[in-house]
């Protein structure tokens, strides 16, 4: 069950703030996030494929901030 007397009053933080001139959206208001630096290099083997992939430090992601991506994905 809620109970609504369990609610608590939300008190902002007014030093809490993102400046808008950095948040970037698309056209369908989707965040865009720019890869920043590569800072690896390595290749992951499949079967009987290699695939190169790249370190990848991203600006504003929601989840991590390195993730692992597909060289051929990051060149264009």
């Amino acid at each position: 069950m809620f109970y609504v007397s369990n609610l608590k009053k939300c008190l902002a933080d007014v030093n809490l703030h993102v400046p808008l001139d950095e948040v970037k959206v698309d056209d369908k208001l989707h965040f865009v996030e720019e890869p920043i630096e590569i800072l690896d290099r390595g290749i992951k083997k499949l079967k009987r494929r290699w695939i190169p992939t790249v370190k990848v430090r991203w600006n504003f992601r929601r989840g991590p901030e390195f993730t692992w991506e597909r060289e051929d994905e990051m060149k264009r």
